[in-house]
């Protein structure tokens, strides 16, 4: 097997990884876990005081070093021969793995909301969920709390 269609197999496998590693968690106020369907929650009702727009952190798992240093420790191993080509492929893969990492976090970034609910009894709640549906200051809304998660919903 030559070296060029040992990259090219092992970057499809590592590119295939990943994006397999991104069909992960939803942060969605709209997405329910199976474990948390058939459970009970706590409904309070409420009115948006304010909504503000914000970052949700990507996922860091091992999917994206994993897939970046295989591709990187193959490409480092083409360069010199002997000593420099193991050399190489330690560079390779540790680049390759801090590489795949940030592009891992990156790709699994979501746009999300913190949204600030004054609820009936007076008291004031903020609940960042992932932008999926729009939420306006005035409006009255639903907080559904359970298993340790709370999410706003009209």
């Amino acid at each position: 097997m030559n070296n060029g269609f040992r990259i090219t197999l092992l970057a499809t496998i590592a590119a295939s990884t990943l994006l397999a590693g991104c069909a992960g968690s939803s942060s969605s106020g709209s997405v329910y876990s199976s474990r948390q369907t058939r459970g009970e929650q706590t409904v309070r009702m409420g009115v948006v005081e304010s909504v503000r727009h914000v970052t949700i952190e990507g996922e860091q798992g091992p999917v994206g070093a994993i897939a970046g240093g295989a591709v990187g420790g193959v490409a480092g191993s083409n360069i010199g021969g002997g000593k420099g080509s193991t050399i190489g492929s330690i560079l390779g893969a540790v680049a390759g793995g801090v590489a795949g990492n940030m592009i891992e976090r990156k790709v699994t970034e979501k746009k999300g909301l913190e949204i600030t609910v004054k609820l009936d009894n007076g008291e004031l709640r903020a609940i960042t969920q992932e932008a999926d549906e729009e939420f306006k200051p005035g409006e009255r809304v639903r907080l559904l709390s359970g298993s340790g998660i709370t999410r706003v919903s009209h």
